[in-house]
């Protein structure tokens, strides 16, 4: 896969980024480089490694998953002007 001139040109309009016509074509040949890197990614033999989510092996830490209420509720409104019953209280306001 290449890119063209004319696509180098309509993706830099959809990003907003101003181009002059020197640096669309050294953009092209930037593009046609990196996109050369990844179909040589494709010649690559990969069957029977697992992905990774590190490049040094560790066991993901893991906590309990339960719902609880956070028990945190007196302190979220501590500091609020009006409350009742952990709930902030508002002005009602009708336009």
């Amino acid at each position: 896969m290449s890119v063209d001139l004319k696509t180098v040109k309509r993706v830099a309009h959809l990003a907003r980024i101003a181009l002059s016509e020197d640096e669309a074509e050294r953009m092209m040949g930037e593009l046609n480089g990196i996109l050369g890197f990844v179909e040589q990614l494709s010649e690559v033999d990969v069957t029977g490694v697992e992905p990774m989510t590190s490049v040094t092996p560790m066991a993901m830490k893991k906590r309990e998953d339960v719902v609880t209420d956070g028990g945190k509720a007196d302190d979220i409104v501590a500091n609020a002007p009006e409350t009742d019953r952990n709930f902030f209280l508002v002005p009602k306001v009708v336009e």
